[in-house]
């Protein structure tokens, strides 16, 4: 996959020349930040410029761990901690545990209610955020060209199916039913998380291939953050899903939950979809753009994407078009995806009619339960296939990317 990746990004260098003069700010000419804290979960805050805020907590800690030589054992005593109401396994270094004591509890202003109508939303339009979060989230993510940087020189970046896998643990933890139940393993995905996210941070300085500023800022997360709930929940009133006030604030507070859980900072968090949709049309278009390594990671994702289908004679061609139509043309350009000159029109004209087909079936008796039930299917699916079956589990890495 090496020199295949080499070969691939000296293919894509020149072509991406031209394509980037079509959209991505340099820091230097970047839009200063202008989002007010009032319009955030806290309600205030000191309004400073989250490109250049990170962890004050994790980062410093995990640094430690690393330079220390303890994250091989910690790894192994996190193996088996996976449910919210688990205690933290004994043996951890007191730093680390009273790190993750502090880091696993939820905000005072998390409501179980709205937590609760979340998991039933996600219930009836698990196909939708399945679709937008994994394949829509992953176009948008290789178009951020920090954060596809990041990915293809850290660790995960040499086994992107494992790097998917992981990834995905986290998502289908968001969407599951019992996500912030006691059984459920959202918190404790959330919290491994943001212990990567230190250590990719303290890691990726350290690499030849990176000479930008230190990765994953708080803007680098919302940034994230917007690729997945606010381009679904845009994307559905777009495709004119019926969603209801209560079903749109639980599905924005699940989020804001998992936001506070992974380290961003509540004077950046969106209390409102219109304070999210000013947010993110501030900061995504300062930070999407193309690269050679989104390129080759797309390529690696797409490719994914069909094996993954395979048995449902999903083609390459298919799947490309189904990208193009989520995200754009000019993000899929970026990416480099192929233009399908038979799927690219047929996906425009029927998905629209298929939503409707689908959401014209939702108010049925036991509809909502089927629809469950086979979305749940699919995402065993593919999380089997991504860990070939295996034990997979989220660490933290104690290396960059080989060679």
């Amino acid at each position: 996959m090496a020199e295949l990746s080499r070969r691939k990004m000296l293919m894509t260098g020149g072509a991406l020349g031209a394509l980037g003069a079509l959209g991505m700010a340099s820091p230097a000419h970047a839009r200063p930040w202008t989002w007010s804290p009032a319009g955030s979960i806290a309600g205030s805050g000191a309004g400073a410029d989250p490109r250049w805020v990170w962890d004050e907590e994790a980062d410093p800690l995990v640094a430690s761990l690393l330079d220390r030589g303890a994250v091989p054992e910690v790894n192994r005593l996190l193996w088996d901690w996976n449910r919210n109401d688990q205690p933290l396994p004994a043996g951890l270094p007191d730093d680390l545990r009273d790190f993750m004591e502090r880091a696993r509890r939820l905000p005072s202003w998390a409501d179980q209610g709205k937590l609760e109508a979340a998991a039933t939303f996600n219930k009836s339009r698990g196909l939708y955020l399945n679709l937008l979060n994994g394949v829509g989230g992953g176009m948008l993510s290789t178009a951020i060209p920090k954060e596809a940087r990041a990915v293809y020189y850290s660790k995960g970046g040499a086994d992107m199916e494992d790097r998917v896998a992981k990834t995905s643990i986290l998502g289908f933890a968001v969407g599951s039913l019992n996500a912030y139940r006691p059984g459920g393993s959202c918190v404790v995905q959330a919290v491994k998380t943001r212990l990567v996210h230190a250590a990719v941070r303290h890691l990726l300085q350290q690499s030849p291939h990176w000479n930008g500023d230190i990765p994953i800022s708080q803007e680098d997360m919302l940034v994230t953050w917007h690729t997945l709930p606010t381009f679904a929940m845009r994307k559905m009133r777009e495709w004119q899903v019926p969603i209801s006030a209560a079903e749109s604030e639980a599905y924005l507070h699940v989020w804001q939950v998992t936001a506070h859980l992974l380290g961003i900072r509540d004077e950046y968090t969106p209390a409102t979809w219109d304070a999210a949709s000013a947010q993110s049309d501030q900061i995504l278009p300062r930070n999407m753009g193309p690269t050679p390594e989104g390129v080759i990671l797309t390529d690696i994702l797409l490719g994914q994407l069909a094996e993954q289908t395979s048995p449902l004679s999903v083609s390459r061609p298919l799947c490309n078009a189904l990208a193009r139509c989520l995200v754009g043309n000019q993000v899929a350009d970026w990416d480099g995806i192929r233009r399908e000159p038979v799927w690219d029109p047929l996906i425009a004209v029927t998905w629209p009619k298929l939503v409707r087909f689908r959401e014209g079936l939702i108010p049925l008796p036991l509809v909502p339960e089927v629809a469950w039930v086979i979305d749940e299917a699919v995402r065993q699916y593919i999380l089997f296939f991504l860990t070939k079956g295996e034990q997979t589990r989220i660490d933290i890495p104690t290396a960059n990317r080989p060679g």
